[in-house]
């Protein structure tokens, strides 16, 4: 009985071989290199502004991922997804097949070419949260938490989130602690080690 004790407190937190430290997860957040040189982010990696874009610091290997933005002014800006190859210095992003994205004026750009359009009524104004889907072959929006039906296509390779900014716009970016609730079977992102 002794020898079982001291075998239970001899391997407890003393550094001893067998200990194993537990790392902290990283956080799902704007990712300050791989960002455009004229990008400013602010609150602890979840706000943009400046002019440019950024890259979340977390691809999206999960089969259904979901995250937000809040427009906390208006201007233009844009929401989707990319690869590490976008361009984050050229806005409106859209216009390479290296991304994805609803510009502030309702389209859905990717390779230059229009692959959808949000509903005339249902432009996102100050205020608004517009969500995104992704699913490694459409992405989907939702504003303040209603689906628009509006997928889009055509992006390949490894993906992250992306958004950009231009013209006074400020754009807060949640991706965990949503303001609406995820759509049925998407989750936030996880980071690859979270995944298996």
């Amino acid at each position: 009985m002794a020898s079982l004790f001291s075998c239970c407190f001899g391997c407890c937190g003393d550094g001893s071989p067998g200990h194993v430290t537990l790392k902290e997860m990283p956080t799902v957040q704007l990712d300050t290199h791989h960002m455009g040189t004229d990008v400013v982010i602010v609150k602890s990696g979840r706000r943009i502004c400046g002019t440019g874009g950024c890259l979340a610091n977390a691809p999206l290997h999960q089969n259904k991922s979901y995250f937000e933005i809040k427009i906390q002014s208006t201007g233009i800006w844009g929401i989707g997804v990319a690869t590490q190859k976008a361009n984050l210095n050229q806005v409106p992003m859209g216009r390479d097949n290296h991304s994805l994205v609803l510009r502030h004026d309702g389209s859905v750009y990717h390779n230059n070419e229009e692959k959808n359009r949000l509903p005339a009524n249902s432009l996102p104004q100050e205020g608004d949260v517009v969500g995104v889907t992704y699913d490694h072959v459409e992405l989907n929006l939702y504003l303040n938490g209603k689906n628009m039906n509006c997928p889009a296509s055509g992006i390949r390779g490894t993906v992250y989130p992306v958004v950009y900014v231009d013209d006074s716009a400020i754009l807060d970016c949640q991706f965990s602690d949503f303001y609406h609730t995820s759509p049925q079977g998407f989750q936030k992102i996880l980071f690859e080690q979270q995944i298996f």
